[in-house]
């Protein structure tokens, strides 16, 4: 799988992002429980979305820990000695391979039992700036950022539900004690993630136009899904500039295909979408990939914030 590398936190601040982290659950939690030894089955999840899984399948019986501390951009985590060992002291760690490099090398070299890698449990395929199969007419030069295995398969509710399943077999599987509850729960959730769907497939049916401008390429699934077209300014690399190519590219196909919106998200800069959206003429908003919940984001959780992105869509499309 090609991995997209990102840029490293400087040493320090990665330390002192690591030691804030071991504490943090994901937004779902309100304990600080250590990662292992606890009287429940311990699960690492390298992510909010992994996280967020883990929490709803396991319940009562499962104690989830976040490596990634909420509004912490999740492609920048760099994992300490102190993490690694906590790892090892777990049941199980949740993680998409492709994602985080820092966590695929910590996790590669542990010794723990259960690893459920989310990439595994669904297929991945290759995106870069241009998702849904957007003519090329609008773009006159070949793309220069980098393209790969897109590993945002959480923003599609089908590929999501296809992960449950599998996350719940995998907590069946390492924890035979508690195995009828999380089935029932991965149930549970595997059937609000197909009303999710059906929300998006009836919401996005009737538009007026079907092509979005978002920060980087986050939202290919989503569009493959639904017929859409995602234009990304920065490819998958979310912190990657655009050349001044790429820039008069997005001008000219958002004054021919009818875009209204350029969407940045919360845990990145939205200088460059904002400054986009100004020289076209276009209005901004938010489209959140869900890499982890903060105050800011719309929603306090995995499916209110897919419900918020859906209303922000059908603004910027014209659904009717």
């Amino acid at each position: 799988m090609n991995v997209v590398r990102r840029r490293l936190l400087i040493p320090a601040a990665a330390t002192a992002v690591a030691a804030l982290s071991l504490t943090t659950l994901s937004a779902c939690s309100t304990d600080s429980a250590a990662a292992g030894n606890t009287d429940k089955f311990d699960v690492v999840a390298s992510f909010y979305p992994m996280a967020f899984l883990a929490e709803q399948i396991g319940g009562k019986y499962v104690n989830v820990t976040n490596l990634t501390e909420p509004g912490q951009e999740p492609h920048d985590l760099e994992i300490s000695a102190r993490q690694t060992a906590q790892l090892q002291e777990s049941d199980a760690v949740l993680y998409l391979k492709g994602l985080q490099p820092a966590v695929d090398d910590a996790v590669d070299q542990s010794e723990i039992r259960t690893k459920i890698d989310a990439a595994s449990l669904t297929s991945l395929e290759e995106h870069g700036n241009e998702v849904g199969g957007h003519a090329a007419e609008h773009d006159d030069h070949e793309h220069e950022e980098l393209s790969g295995k897109d590993p945002h398969v959480w923003l599609d509710p089908v590929k999501y539900a296809e992960i449950a399943k599998g996350v719940g077999a995998a907590f069946e599987k390492a924890d035979p004690d508690h195995a009828s509850t999380y089935k029932t729960n991965t149930e549970a959730v595997v059937e609000k993630l197909g009303a999710l769907n059906d929300q998006y497939a009836n919401g996005l049916k009737n538009t007026k136009t079907k092509v979005f401008i978002t920060t980087h390429a986050a939202f290919g699934y989503l569009a493959e899904r639904y017929g859409l077209v995602e234009e990304a300014i920065s490819g998958l690399d979310p912190e990657s500039e655009p050349s001044g190519a790429r820039v008069r590219a997005l001008e000219k196909m958002a004054k021919a295909d009818g875009v209204t919106t350029v969407f940045y998200e919360t845990l990145v800069s939205d200088k460059t979408a904002k400054t986009i959206a100004a020289d076209a003429g276009l209005r901004t908003d938010v489209l959140d990939p869900i890499e982890g919940i903060t105050e800011k984001s719309r929603g306090k959780d995995y499916f209110s914030v897919q419900e918020a992105n859906l209303k922000a869509l059908q603004t910027a499309l014209g659904a009717t």
